[in-house]
């Protein structure tokens, strides 16, 4: 059996960590010990992804070292990784298929309106931004990008999903490829769960613990700030015992960090539409769900 035979492709900020966590849960599951090695992602510019996220570099570009991670899987039947760069990358789908025709792939939607603005709080959260507008942040980054991994933050162009999903289902069998929404985690979890185990062909009945991963909070102090007390943080990181980092970040995020999230406004959310509507008709006749929720 060639490893890994299950993919996450994405997309980011639609519940992929949560996702993540959960299937390490499962015994007959091995997850990646990184969660997004983003090995087939190969049209990425890593320099510049490297430069945007302040040094952090999480693209494993050897083969072996990619294999590597997989190491220490024993009996598990399922073997997978979580690389939301997979989605939107133009050639990672077919890496994949050329590496392991077989792969079962899982793609996660997210209205792309909601999904631009958590990817927005998770960059203010993490100081990889400290622009305070929404729409000024996205309609920048917009402007400046280059439509390629790495050279921006594509809040929008992360959202434009039925070329991203297409290329998939063109290439690998449609039995191999399960698409699921965002709204079905949020409103049916374990029942999800439970498809997505038939779907890898896992006991279905094992208990996960879901308790929610990865999420966003918005700094009290300003930006400027939180950039500067996040780059000292991540110096700081390999020296300090992962019990006392993962302390010190519960603390930090309850003493900086305000405990409820802004909501999106209407005004926000009509600006951003037009960016979508036509793709949004487009990948609900492709996926054969009702998206008219988007739409709104």
């Amino acid at each position: 059996m060639k490893i890994p035979n299950f993919f996450i492709v994405g997309a980011g900020k639609a519940g992929t960590t949560s996702l993540y966590y959960y299937f390490k849960q499962h015994p007959d599951i091995y997850m990646s010990p990184i969660k997004e090695p983003n090995y087939f992602a190969k049209d990425t510019d890593i320099n510049e992804f490297i430069k945007r996220h302040k040094g952090v570099n999480t693209f494993i570009k050897d083969f072996n070292e990619y294999i590597q991670l997989f190491k220490d899987r024993k009996k598990e039947k399922v073997v997978g990784e979580a690389s939301v760069s997979y989605l939107y990358s133009k050639v990672a789908a077919a890496e994949i298929f050329k590496y392991n025709p077989n792969a079962k792939i899982l793609i996660i939607l997210r209205d792309p309106i909601e999904r631009a603005f958590s990817q927005y709080l998770m960059n203010l959260m993490i100081g990889l931004t400290t622009e305070k507008n929404f729409i000024k942040e996205v309609v920048n980054d917009y402007k400046n990008s280059k439509g390629i991994l790495g050279s921006a933050y594509l809040y929008i162009e992360f959202g434009l999903y039925y070329e991203q999903v297409k290329r998939y289902l063109d290439i690998f069998p449609k039995k191999n490829v399960k698409i699921l929404l965002f709204e079905d985690l949020k409103n049916n979890l374990e029942n999800t769960l439970k498809n997505i185990f038939v779907f890898l062909d896992v006991d279905s009945n094992v208990k996960i613990d879901i308790t929610p991963q990865n999420p966003s909070y918005v700094p009290r102090i300003p930006p400027s700030i939180n950039k500067f007390i996040l780059k000292w943080g991540r110096n700081l990181k390999p020296i300090i015992p992962s019990n006392f980092w993962n302390e010190f970040k519960n603390f930090y995020r309850k003493i900086f960090f305000e405990n409820q999230k802004p909501v999106l406004s209407e005004k926000d959310r009509k600006y951003l539409l037009p960016f979508f509507e036509q793709d949004i008709k487009k990948t609900q006749e492709l996926i054969q769900r009702d998206l008219s929720s988007w739409l709104k």
